[in-house]
């Protein structure tokens, strides 16, 4: 994650001391903070950290201008001292609102170039009601993550966090392995803004992938183009879906933002023949990758390769000289997908750059590894 440039970001911690929070384990959030903040790109033009430690009362430890570098907000974050009363979460989701992401604390001001997030790390019910104030702080275009520790109440977590629940809600069993999220966290602010990237998709719009999941196809190619900072400069996308024959459906560089790239995505018809797995891979070192086809020179290539079924031509040839082209290949199988295709398909090392699931409806999972994988590309 060293490598990560994390996109520009306001991120603000708010953290629960309250009296449950002994001052042993509160030393341990602390680590888990300066962890987080160790793996990110601390700088004002690059990520600023604030913190907000709260129990009964709110305290604003450190603001989002107060340091502009790593080591003196991590020097800040080891001299905070617990409150050691109630648990307010509510007003603490408040003041961060209100004060913490304000212009006059340091905060940028709202662009979608910029990201809010706001990590709570809680052990407890909130005496106060979260729901509607993390709803407006939600509205108003910060992304929430919420840490449950120990005996917290889970419903409360769920209120609080942004969608979708299952990449914001987080539970430790004891703020002794809380260190256990340090890595997702890091990554979770890991945009690949560090470099240029060419990545084409080429999808099996075989007849065996059923139309319903061909849609979740789509879903999960979306998720994956998320993550991507894709702009002229950064990450270029191109789709191509193959069956008997070979389609692009466009080629790199056609669309520039996230919007109209995620639509064209959506509009794919699925084509729901053959599996000629092969021919597909040819097409892509022979055109996709191409300048002519809007390759740009000199620049990471990545293709991702996702596949329901064994191959009816011989894909050895293609997939070995996509790799000798210096593509970095992903290969990702679902249901019927044969491991051995996948390998073979897959950059060394194998073990990072295949993945196989039974079922379309767990390909998010990978979704998420591959993210991490090509941001750290």
């Amino acid at each position: 994650a060293g490598l990560c440039k994390t996109r520009p970001t306001d991120i603000v911690f708010i953290i629960d001391s309250s009296r449950s929070v002994r001052p042993s384990e509160f030393e341990q959030v602390k680590v888990f903070l300066a962890k987080v903040i160790e793996g990110l790109d601390v700088g004002p033009n690059a990520t600023r950290v604030g913190v907000v430690n709260y129990a009964s009362r709110v305290k604003n430890e450190v603001s989002l201008k107060t340091h502009r570098t790593k080591a003196g907000l991590i020097k800040a974050v080891t001299k905070i001292e617990p409150l050691s009363t109630g648990t307010m979460t509510g007003l603490a989701i408040q003041f961060a609102l209100n004060v913490a992401f304000s212009e006059g604390e340091g905060a940028r001001v709202k662009s979608p170039d910029i990201s809010k997030v706001a990590i709570i790390v809680t052990d407890g019910r909130p005496q106060d009601n979260v729901k509607d104030v993390a709803q407006r702080a939600r509205d108003a275009g910060i992304e929430i993550f919420a840490i449950g520790v120990g005996r917290v109440d889970m419903s409360t977590l769920k209120q609080m966090a942004s969608e979708p629940l299952d990449d914001h809600v987080d539970y430790v069993e004891s703020y002794s392995v809380i260190e256990k999220l340090t890595k997702k966290f890091q990554e979770a602010f890991c945009a690949c803004s560090n470099s240029a990237t060419d990545v084409v998709f080429l999808i099996d719009g075989s007849k065996s992938v059923r139309p319903e999941n061909f849609e979740l196809v789509k879903k999960w190619i979306n998720q994956i183009v998320d993550k991507l900072d894709v702009s002229d400069s950064k990450a270029h996308v191109g789709l191509v879906q193959y069956s008997s024959s070979v389609r692009q459906e466009f080629p790199l560089g056609r669309f520039n933002n996230k919007k109209d790239l995620k639509d064209a995505v959506k509009k794919m018809a699925y084509m729901e023949r053959g599996t000629m797995t092969g021919q597909a891979l040819r097409y892509l070192t022979d055109s996709s990758f191409t300048p002519g086809q809007g390759a740009r020179p000199g620049v990471t290539k990545v293709g991702i390769v996702f596949t329901d079924g064994r191959s009816q031509d011989y894909i050895g040839d293609a997939a070995k000289k996509a790799k000798e082209h210096g593509f970095k290949m992903y290969a990702v199988g679902v249901g019927n997908a044969v491991e051995d295709e996948l390998k073979e398909i897959a950059s060394e090392p194998t073990g990072e750059h295949y993945f196989y699931t039974a079922d379309f409806k767990t390909m998010n999972q990978i979704a998420k590894k591959l993210q991490i994988n090509i941001c750290q590309g």
